[in-house]
């Protein structure tokens, strides 16, 4: 096929594709489905070889947020029977994440819910980090509080903070329709303030909340302006409770051709498979390492995941490696030799080098998690069997008094 060569060629220059090339990786239907896995494959083993990045999540604050994402099982007015809990004190903390780390993640997610953070939870989240590291010297962490204000970055990349996620979600034509309490151009003030302070920029995506492919692509192609060094892709968790519970836009093949799509547009960036992956993917998700080379471990936010050992042994059975602590995720020309996490200097999510990033965070790589319609739907409903059963609330790990899924 003519398109995937011209997107490897490109993906392997980091030369950004065409909006109509982008699209049309979205509209190949089921049957070139392998084709496009195995070309968007050529050009993530080019940068990244197999190995596989474990990431961990931990949840400081459940719930409590006066936020109206729509998406989000956390967010003001939301029904969903999730785990709600104030801050967790550092030590608290600090354990849960020595259950990620001993499961080889190699970058602890430190997530709470809210707007954003004030500077006495700045405080806390730095004792938190402080004694995450004192624990695990090499450990990245990464924050997700919500939206900085300035000089907040600095005081949490001070404290010892290696990256800072806040996703873009959706496109800008249609974010007022998922989130009416602060707007898009918030979201990508607060990626810009983590860049200006050094922090590497994670900031990604939610899908299947009733985009059309035109939001698909107009979401990645901002995201690649921004250059963030990570960017995870969620999948809409469709929480019983929340304004889109009953959107079930997915298949298993969509989520590999949207996987597909972000790759070719962010070649060199780390692309990480973020909540959703276990609901939609199901048992597709060893495919989708031939596209991503990141995953979570274990539990989201509010809700369960795959057990951490499956998630090895699938990583192991579909030949790849989980990444060593020793080892830079980025590649070369990204890389920052003194912090392993990534460089915003040199041109990012492919060859341009321009901006942040930004947001919360979807489907439970941020601040949220949950549900939320944009625009119209390009799979019609019948084309995706809802797996209601495989949405499962989290009751154990932080906030609990059970141990941990990692």
């Amino acid at each position: 096929m003519d398109l995937l060569n011209t997107l490897v060629d490109k993906g392997l220059r980091r030369e950004l594709p065409t909006r109509e090339e982008a699209l049309a990786v979205l509209a190949t239907s089921d049957d070139d489905l392998l084709d496009v896995v195995t070309a968007a494959g050529k050009v993530r083993r080019h940068w990244f070889g197999r190995r596989v990045k474990l990431n961990y999540l931990v949840n400081l604050k459940s719930g409590l947020c006066p936020e109206d994402c729509s998406y989000c099982s956390q967010r003001l007015g939301s029904k969903a029977d999730i785990l709600k809990y104030t801050w967790l004190k550092p030590d608290e903390a600090s354990q849960a994440a020595a259950a990620g780390l001993a499961g080889g993640a190699k970058r602890v997610c430190l997530v709470a819910s809210g707007r954003g953070p004030t500077d006495r939870d700045v405080d806390r989240v730095s004792e938190t980090i402080k004694a995450i590291k004192e624990q695990n010297e090499d450990v990245e962490v990464c924050a997700c509080l919500g939206l900085l204000s300035d000089g907040q970055a600095e005081r949490l990349r001070a404290a010892g903070a290696d990256a800072y996620n806040h996703n873009l979600n959706t496109s800008e034509s249609t974010y007022g329709d998922i989130t009416t309490t602060h707007t898009y151009a918030d979201r990508v003030d607060t990626v810009r303030k983590a860049h200006a302070a050094g922090l590497s920029a994670c900031s990604g995506l939610i899908a299947g909340m009733g985009e059309s492919d035109e939001d698909l692509v107009d979401v990645v192609f901002s995201l690649r302006e921004l250059d963030p060094d990570s960017v995870p892709v969620n999948f809409l968790i469709p929480f019983e409770g929340t304004p889109l519970a009953k959107e079930w836009n997915l298949t298993p093949q969509r989520c590999l051709r949207i996987l597909a799509m972000v790759r070719f547009v962010c070649p060199d960036v780390e692309v990480r498979i973020a909540g959703g992956r276990e609901v939609h993917l199901r048992s597709m998700q060893p495919l989708a390492l031939h596209l991503a080379n990141s995953i979570f471990l274990g539990d989201y936010l509010t809700s369960e995941g795959q057990a951490g050992k499956a998630d090895l042994e699938m990583i192991a059975d579909a030949g790849f490696e989980v990444e060593g602590a020793g080892e830079v995720t980025l590649p070369e020309h990204r890389a920052d030799a003194a912090h392993g996490c990534g460089s915003h200097a040199k041109a990012g999510c492919g060859s341009q080098a321009e901006a942040g990033c930004g947001s919360h965070a979807g489907a439970d790589c941020g601040s949220h998690a949950g549900g939320g319609v944009c625009g119209t739907a390009s799979v019609p409903a019948s084309a995706a069997e809802p797996r209601t059963d495989l949405v499962a609330v989290r009751r154990r790990g932080a906030g609990t008094d059970l141990a941990p899924n990692a």
